[in-house]
């Protein structure tokens, strides 16, 4: 039977990383059957395309995973493919928290023939062995005798095959314009392809904030892999790296990659050992940051850069969101503490919590400004179906908007706040992406970069330039010829810094973001 795992994208941002979930469960895929991977994100197609695709390839069951931001657009595409005749089989976050929903016993009409709830790594064989009998069931769930959930054990991780997958669609060296491309060859970068490969060292997370869906999904348990996995997988993705001519970088999608700091300096100390470093970013909490030891391990290990939920600089709001153990007063000092080992965060704040009033962007913006230069991401307080937030808001008759998701509008309100209206807190997001993105702003983060290597000076310009994507739109050769026109300023300091290393009378050398290989250093 030839399967088609299909993640949707949202119709409205972009997202070039692959999700891990098509590519684990391709390989847990039991042998004599053929599974073909689109990601509407990198291959955005129609509904009528994506018809004609599993025509073509006599496609005979068709998977849907997809996050709430993303399910509007799932239900559309397994819509269209049920009308096809092809049965249609849906997963993920938003699928287990409301099944019936998928299922039509809401009211809704019906999407799916059939849901899998939770971790679909035992299930999913279950499934497939029933598709090709013709006997799905409505409900695949991972659990025991005792009819309790069952969490899989990682010790056995499957072999994800990287260098047997096709990858073309997330080579993010295509997206680029082809100026940005000619920019990019003068700086030194001839790389034929440029890859972020997702990978996952544990599941699980036990601080369960209260707007998350990590800990109803995954638990409160954590599973990790064994190092070896991890290290294994890391060189195989090396070597392809070599192969195909091009760059690899990894992002460990664990919620808290740093969870248990032992077990992960453990991991750490072996990739260096083995030699496995590649440029790679994970999730971490600000509290587990105070560890010195581990983010010199961090930075030895290929970690460039560190994603993590700040959410506020209010103590009361994170305190009201279940999320206390960030300490607002010691941001500062973790942040300078990663920098002095070359290690940069991407922050994210949360606005339209309890306390939020208006001018937060502000006073946001003011306490960043005092920090090392990273790349600061904002959003809306969103409630997410079955977490303690949406149970909270629905009990107190704040939703707005109780099915937000059936008609998803990026940085939109979805209920009440308390000390800010909606059209506010709105207005604060657009204020603190704007200010945080502007040309100006944008100079003076590389200017504070000036004394670092140039490979830190150019991923930063790169990455705010990308990030300013997340917000404002830049797909198009006319956006991103303004936006290129808007930041000449450090482009152009940054080219004649490239032109005069290249010709100076001296052996060159390469330009990297391996943190094996040497990077010029300038004063």
């Amino acid at each position: 039977m030839n399967i088609l795992l299909y993640n949707p994208d949202n119709e409205i941002t972009n997202n070039f990383m692959p999700h891990l979930w098509m590519f684990l469960l391709k390989s847990l895929t039991p042998p004599g059957h053929k599974v073909f991977l689109i990601d509407g994100n990198a291959r955005r197609l129609s509904k009528q395309q994506l018809v004609e695709y599993i025509r073509e390839k006599n496609i005979g069951l068709v998977g849907i995973g997809a996050m709430t931001r993303m399910i509007r657009k799932a239900y559309q595409m397994a819509d269209a493919v049920r009308a096809a005749g092809v049965p249609v089989v849906m997963g993920g976050p938003h699928v287990t928290e409301v099944p019936d929903e998928p299922l039509g016993r809401d009211g809704e009409p019906r999407h799916a023939d059939a849901v899998a709830l939770g971790e679909a790594d035992q299930t999913w064989p279950t499934i497939v062995a029933d598709a090709e009998r013709g006997t799905l069931k409505e409900i695949y769930a991972p659990v025991g005798a005792d009819g309790k959930e069952v969490k899989p054990s990682l010790d056995d991780y499957p072999v994800i095959h990287w260098d047997r997958m096709d990858l073309d669609q997330f080579n993010l060296v295509q997206h680029f314009p082809k100026m940005a491309r000619r920019l990019l060859s003068l700086f030194g970068m001839t790389w034929q392809s440029f890859h972020l490969m997702p990978i996952e060292s544990g599941r699980g997370c036990p601080y369960g904030c209260e707007f998350c869906t990590v800990t109803g999904f995954f638990g409160d348990s954590i599973r990790f892999r064994s190092n070896e996995s991890v290290v294994k997988e890391l060189l195989m993705l090396k070597a392809l790296e070599k192969k195909q001519k091009g760059k690899i970088a990894v992002f460990f999608i664990d919620d808290n990659f740093a969870i248990n700091p032992r077990r992960t300096k453990s991991l750490l100390r072996e990739i260096i050992a083995r030699g496995a470093q590649v440029p790679w970013v994970a999730q971490i909490s600000m509290n587990l940051l105070r560890d010195e030891e581990l983010v010199s391990l961090i930075a030895q290990s290929g970690g460039r850069w560190i994603f993590m939920g700040l959410e506020s600089i209010d103590p009361a709001n994170l305190k009201s969101v279940s999320k206390g153990f960030n300490k607002p007063h010691e941001y500062k000092a973790i942040l300078e503490r990663l920098a002095r080992h070359n290690l940069y965060a991407i922050t994210s704040f949360i606005f339209g919590m309890d306390s939020d009033r208006p001018g937060v962007a502000e006073r946001t913006l003011e306490v960043i400004r005092s920090w090392p230069p990273g790349l600061p991401v904002f959003g809306l307080l969103t409630p997410y179906p079955a977490t303690p937030l949406y149970d909270r808001l629905a009990a107190s008759g704040r939703l707005t908007r109780p099915k937000h998701w059936l008609e998803f509008r990026p940085f939109t309100m979805d209920f009440s706040p308390l000390e800010i209206t909606a059209d506010q807190a709105e207005a604060e997001v657009r204020q603190a992406w704007a200010a945080s993105y502007n040309p100006r702003t944008i100079a003076s983060a590389i200017g504070w970069l000036g004394s670092r290597s140039f490979a830190d000076r150019l991923s930063h310009l790169l990455g705010r330039l990308a990030f300013r994507g997340i917000y404002f739109p830049q797909m198009k050769r006319r956006e991103w010829m303004q936006v290129l026109f808007q930041n000449r300023g450090p482009i152009l300091r940054l080219l004649a810094q490239a032109l005069a290393f290249k010709f100076k009378p001296r052996p060159r050398e390469p330009f990297s973001l391996d943190p094996q290989l040497p990077v010029e250093r300038t004063a």
